[in-house]
């Protein structure tokens, strides 16, 4: 499903994907109004449906997956609030600390395994200012990101995300998912993105990633959340007139690109183990559960120096780490393209 020519294989990102031409067809003939005064039938549309498809009641389309998050911390939580979510989350090491300077929250960190957090640490975790003489944040959000991107594409079970959302919502905290990648759990795991999300009070979702679509992501919740989540996305600058031209492009995503998703992860998995069983290589396999590959390198090499030598054979990677690169498959990458990048690691 390539559809462009390019020289190279670009595992950097599921981000550098570009509209195939049928998505491009569906851009050019969308039926678009003014947003912002509700009335594009085609981003009405489009948050209609993820909103059936997740089973919530409403959505609300945005530029981004961190404009996404930002609006759905500061929909959930007051200045002073403390939010919850893992050491590695994208909403703490990727959002440049929006939740800080936008939101007024402090953060807890759950250290985790592969980026999945424990249940009880997550409860471990949860401060409130109430019964501590005043010296506390009150803690009101725990964020769950699935996929886990620095966990290594990692998804957490149903189970998981239940009793996670039962401690939270025991302790009077609200549950936001960063599902970005949701669509890559919902095909690894077999499970319903209804059933994945049943207990959560607001989702994200990246278009833009995976899916294929250029720009845009999605936040879903409760009608009364997102009512009030769309007054913080026109103070976050975030409203767009005729934003059909863009939600085409997810509509088309949602309906075409999610079972594909299946050929992305078997290609990761395939570069995964041919890499691990190099020399100089490492990667935890029991992470590769999705589209990502990440690469530790064992003989003194530095990243730098490995993702250099790879690009002057066509094959570009992400430097993660001093010592650690991350590959991710996507529609653009095919098996032939795979098959290549094997072929430059075990050359250099």
């Amino acid at each position: 499903m390539r559809e462009y020519s390019s020289e190279r294989v670009d595992l950097r990102s599921d981000t550098v994907t570009q509209p195939c031409a049928a998505m491009r067809a569906a851009i050019a003939s969308a039926t678009v109004g003014d947003d912002v005064l509700g009335d594009d039938s085609t981003v009405n549309a489009l948050q209609e449906r993820i909103a059936v498809m997740l089973g919530k009641e409403a959505a609300l389309f945005v530029p981004s997956g961190t404009m996404s998050n930002a609006v759905a911390i500061r929909t959930h939580t007051n200045p002073g609030d403390e939010i919850i979510t893992e050491s590695t989350s994208h909403i703490y090491i990727y959002e440049g600390g929006g939740y800080a300077a936008l939101s007024g929250c402090s953060v807890a960190l759950v250290d985790a395994e592969n980026g999945i957090m424990a249940p009880a640490d997550v409860g471990s975790a949860i401060r409130k200012a109430e019964g501590s003489l005043s010296h506390f944040p009150n803690g009101s959000l725990v964020c769950i990101e699935n996929t886990a991107n620095r966990g290594g594409g990692t998804c957490y079970t149903s189970q998981e995300i239940d009793e996670i959302c039962q401690i939270a919502h025991d302790a009077g905290c609200q549950v936001h998912m960063d599902g970005a990648r949701l669509f890559n759990a919902v095909v690894a795991t077999g499970t319903d993105a209804s059933k994945i999300v049943e207990n959560c009070d607001s989702i994200s979702i990246c278009l833009s990633k995976g899916l294929g679509a250029p720009v845009g992501s999605l936040l879903v919740g409760s009608r009364e959340f997102i009512d009030k989540a769309h007054r913080w996305r026109k103070m976050f600058g975030g409203g767009m007139r005729q934003a059909g031209v863009l939600a085409a492009a997810g509509l088309y995503a949602l309906e075409q690109n999610i079972e594909r998703l299946a050929d992305d992860h078997a290609r990761a998995r395939r570069l995964a183990e041919a890499v691990d069983s190099m020399d100089g290589f490492s990667v935890n396999l029991e992470a590769v559960e999705t589209n990502m590959c990440y690469i530790s390198l064992t003989s003194g090499q530095s990243a730098g120096d490995v993702i250099a030598a790879l690009g002057e054979k066509g094959v570009d990677l992400l430097e993660v780490g001093p010592n650690t690169l991350r590959a991710v498959c996507h529609l653009h990458i095919e098996d032939d393209d795979i098959e290549r990048a094997i072929n430059a690691f075990s050359e250099i």
